[in-house]
């Protein structure tokens, strides 16, 4: 049988919507799209770099907390309000990405709430890095 588990950052939204921020189905993880919220004090940035920062290092520990690092992702998605918005991002990116080179997207659409300017969601496989 596969081994299918939830991993939970302690954000309210997990709880209000009913989803967690990741599943670790076998060696598969999907990591939910995660915003810049610092889940610990429940703030946000102004700045999409800043937002982008944050949602690297809440995935980044859902991935450890998966037994992953950022090396074993395969596919990431961007989404964010304001297509413009994604340009200057891209050195946090790469600078998180650029060795790996997952399949990657890039959305522009509505989010949760207008204080979030770039959402982000990757798929990993343990081992894969």
């Amino acid at each position: 049988m596969t081994e299918r588990r939830v991993i939970l950052s302690g954000s309210p939204f997990e709880e209000q919507i009913g989803y967690a921020r990741a599943v670790v189905d076998g060696d598969w993880v999907h990591v939910s799209g995660t915003t810049g919220f610092d889940y610990a004090t429940m703030t946000i940035s102004d700045d999409v770099v800043e937002q982008a920062e944050q949602c690297l290092r809440n995935i980044g520990a859902a991935l450890a907390e998966a037994d992953c690092t950022f090396a074993d992702v395969v596919r990431v998605r961007y989404m964010l309000p304001d297509r413009t918005d994604f340009e200057p991002c891209w050195p946090v990116l790469r600078g998180c990405f650029g060795d790996v080179r997952p399949a990657a997207t890039m959305l522009e659409c509505g989010l949760a709430d207008p204080r979030m300017k770039i959402e982000i969601e990757v798929f990993a496989r343990r081992g894969a890095g």
